[in-house]
């Protein structure tokens, strides 16, 4: 069901992150404020996967609802 699908769609976002961590699927952009330095990009209409890239590693702090109503 839904939950397969989002877990196929966070796995490709990952791999991408990893190859390419500005550019490609996802709509990937910047982070302002607190958040500064970290990436985000969409996993669906709602949730982001919010990341970080360093030289050599991916660190993912976020995989979740990124609008507050």
């Amino acid at each position: 069901g839904q939950d397969k699908k989002t877990l196929k769609r966070i796995n490709q976002l990952i791999n991408e992150a990893a190859r390419s961590p500005f550019e490609g699927i996802g709509k990937p952009e910047p982070l302002r404020g607190d958040l500064s330095g970290f990436w985000s990009r969409r996993i669906d209409d709602v949730n982001r996967l919010v990341y970080q890239a360093t030289d050599n590693e991916l660190v993912i702090i976020a995989c979740r609802h990124h609008y507050e109503s």
